[in-house]
């Protein structure tokens, strides 16, 4: 820009930018698009090429400020996931696991889900199951639900007993 026949100098450009701030903004970044665990956050920033010590330190201060919360990442994952797919506990850790939450802080997560709410959910599922299986042998029907059971985590035990219930009940099978 020319003002008199005088040129400005040009803005300075920084030319090595601070590695905090790219790796603060990643971060920020990620965390816009959907809630994540610490080790997620890590294995983003060693994904960009982030130095551990930087990644330690943005991670160390966003928790901070409780912008990093896996105790409250592992609750949201078992409450959302419990809800909307309809996973047992034993998914829900391997969920959590995958997701690089420590064992310690996903048992604390999945005590919200007791026996008799796990139960319910199972019955809910097989009773939305059934519903599409009208006219199968019973047979089918149980197999196909014991393995939609088993995918979703659910024990072998409360699995079956939910199942004898519900393929006998189900008007279909009831004998005369």
């Amino acid at each position: 820009m020319t003002t008199r026949g005088k040129t400005s100098p040009a803005p300075e450009t920084d030319p090595e930018p601070n590695p905090h701030d790219i790796a603060r903004a990643i971060v920020l970044r990620q965390l816009t698009m959907a809630p994540r665990s610490r080790r997620q956050l890590e294995d983003k920033l060693r994904a960009k090429g982030c130095d551990d010590e930087v990644a330690r330190v943005v991670l160390d201060r966003m928790q901070e400020v409780g912008l990093v919360d896996d105790e409250a990442y592992a609750g949201m994952v078992v409450r959302s996931q419990q809800a909307g797919r309809g996973l047992a506990r034993r998914a829900l850790a391997q969920e959590l696991r995958r997701k690089g939450v420590d064992d310690e802080t996903a048992q604390e997560a999945l005590e919200q889900i007791d026996d008799e709410s796990e139960r319910d959910r199972a019955q809910a599922l097989v009773t939305k199951k059934l519903r599409s299986m009208h006219g199968l042998d019973a047979a089918v029907q149980t197999r196909r639900l014991a393995g939609m059971l088993a995918r979703k985590g659910y024990p072998s035990a409360l699995s079956w007993s939910v199942i004898r219930a519900a393929v006998s009940d189900a008007p279909e099978h009831q004998r005369d």
